[in-house]
């Protein structure tokens, strides 16, 4: 069977499940572009009135309230004049814009038709351009026609979780670069920037995490092999979007050519004068500003650096000198802890939980790791596993068979049981493994501001889904927690994760696993013992002893806080 046989029907992407194309605008990623941001990417584009725009195209592959549309169509026009156009529908092939929700779809088509009236259009021909410009379409799956010389919006920022089933496969299937968990606009990158001409120009503006993300490897490798990342703007800390998004956007400008550097800002207003003076700068090459710097920091399908830290020159010396965290003998955790899908039916108070002994193990939360601080509140969760694999039967243990049955409601309805929920609907999603829990480990929460959460446990307590752990037979745990806490994990850490709300960082286990650490042999007998004495006082490395490990140049890892004191871990 051909992809083609496979796709869906037109009308079944106009009539697709109320779960995906019917939710608020901001849940299915119609989330709108402010003005200014508009204006500043089609300069940045080249898309511009001192250009020959009538003989150009330009593509607009998902418009939502068609502000980019409007934009482009007001440019359009004075350009084509000024180039003697004198028949409006000589404009037929300038523009297109495809959009699949069909009220969206409809109402700007109206909206669209007045607007080029505005400009002096007559209305036989306005008919004709909206016609030929607008498509009521999936852009992933419809053909726009020829090559684009632009191609400019802001794609749906959608989870992969949001898309219906069938359309998740097949945008797999045809889109390469949708690896892992990635989002829908990933596949609309790839999308248009295979529709590029040869001096073609992609600007997107949208979440940043695919710079970065393990889901952007795809996508980044495309654009290294085949493109070239002309402009990197980080809008960190700005509004760039008309409503609040739990994400940061950056702003793109790739190019059909040879990769080289990067011309890199971090813009600090919306105000337009401040983003028309920084396109100018940017576009002719001025790069003598404090907001903009050169990055060689394209690197294939690992993560680029698009930063203007001066960290990572350290970053990048420490790479090339010291092995992996992992590959220094230390193992960080698969998954981030147990997750259970139902915590009420699985965990309460540790000595309240009316389970056989055996079939409840204390569990340590993000409340009990305050600022690296190891103080248990006393929760448990039970434990359905055997110590071999699979799930005991519950009638072998009645007081947690009655346990779970008072719950039942709430374990039968997870995804995780659907499928047999007879046999599986006491499962926890994660399988516990008791014997972590006397295992010495550092825990680290998910998301934290800086390093200095990693906490020690001598061997206590079962990590939650939101602690991720190390375990190690080769480093000393009180010594690597006391060198991940003064400075190291948050160095990588910084580098490689995506910033989320508040300026909070991810502390994923992909990120984690990205730091570097001396093997532990391989560093003195005089240094070892202090490094051991003030991870148990609760003490941070002293940027001497961090320069020595590292053999760095002193001051090259001067962190801020070291060698204060931290809080003392109690077990």
């Amino acid at each position: 069977m051909t992809l083609a046989s496979k796709t869906p029907a037109r009308s079944d992407l106009l009539t697709a499940p109320e779960v995906f194309y019917e939710l608020e605008e901001k849940a299915r990623g119609a989330i709108f572009t402010r003005q200014s941001v508009v204006d500043f990417m089609l300069d940045l584009v080249g898309y511009t009135t001192v250009r020959d725009l009538c003989s150009m195209r330009l593509l607009e592959p998902s418009f939502g309230g068609g502000r980019f549309v409007l934009s482009a169509v007001d440019r359009l026009p004075t350009s084509w004049r000024t180039a003697g156009g004198r028949d409006a529908t000589e404009l037929v092939d300038a523009t297109r814009a495809v959009e699949l929700d069909a009220p969206t779809f409809e109402s700007f088509r109206h909206r669209l038709h007045a607007h080029i009236m505005k400009r002096d259009i007559p209305e036989s021909a306005a008919d004709i351009l909206v016609a030929a410009w607008l498509q009521n379409e999936d852009s992933l799956l419809t053909d726009p026609g020829s090559e684009f010389d632009f191609v400019i919006g802001n794609p749906p920022y959608v989870h992969q979780e949001l898309i219906p089933d069938e359309f998740l496969r097949l945008y797999r299937r045809k889109f390469p670069t949708m690896v892992g968990r990635a989002d829908l606009y990933i596949a609309f990158m790839e999308r248009s920037l295979d529709l590029l001409s040869e001096s073609g120009r992609l600007s997107f503006i949208c979440a940043d995490a695919w710079v970065k993300n393990e889901y952007g490897r795809g996508i980044r490798g495309k654009i290294a092999s085949e493109f070239h990342l002309a402009y990197y703007i980080d809008m960190y800390g700005l509004d760039a979007f008309e409503v609040q998004v739990g994400t940061y956007p950056s702003i793109t400008v790739i190019e059909r050519s040879e990769s080289r550097s990067v011309e890199v800002a971090h813009a600090t207003s919306l105000d337009a004068r401040y983003l028309n003076g920084l396109a100018v700068s940017l576009t002719s090459g001025r790069t003598d500003r404090a907001d903009v710097v050169v990055l060689d920091a394209v690197r294939g399908m690992n993560p680029w650096f698009l930063s203007m830290s001066a960290t990572l020159t350290v970053i990048h010396a420490l790479e090339l000198s010291f092995p992996t965290i992992g590959d220094a003998g230390c193992r960080i955790g698969i998954g981030i802890g147990i997750a259970t899908g139902a915590d009420k039916a699985f965990i309460g108070r540790f000595d309240s939980l009316e389970v056989e002994e055996d079939r409840k193990v204390p569990l340590a939360t993000n409340k009990d790791v305050p600022g690296g601080q190891l103080v248990w509140s006393g929760t448990g969760v039970v434990n359905p596993w055997r110590d071999e694999g699979g799930l005991v039967d519950l009638d072998d243990y009645p007081r947690l068979g009655a346990h779970l049955e008072r719950h039942r409601d709430l374990p039968e309805k997870r995804h995780t049981a659907k499928g047999d929920v007879a046999r599986k609907w006491h499962k926890t999603i994660d399988r516990i493994t008791p014997s972590l829990t006397t295992q010495p480990k550092l825990l680290i929460p998910d998301i934290k501001g800086n390093g200095d959460s990693v906490t020690y446990d001598p061997g206590t307590l079962y990590p939650h889904h939101n602690l991720y752990f190390i375990t190690s037979t080769s480093w000393n745990l009180w010594a690597l927690q006391a060198l991940l806490r003064s400075g190291i994990a948050h160095l990588f850490i910084a580098a490689y994760s995506v910033k989320i709300g508040g300026g909070y960082l991810r502390f994923q286990a992909q990120n984690l696993k990205r730091i570097r650490v001396p093997f532990w042999e391989q560093i003195s007998e005089s240094d070892q013992p202090e490094m051991i004495r003030a991870g148990e006082v609760g003490e941070k490395l002293t940027s001497r002893l961090l320069t020595r490990i590292y053999q760095r140049n002193p001051g090259t890892l001067a962190f801020p806080g070291s060698s204060l004191k931290c809080n003392t871990v109690v077990v």
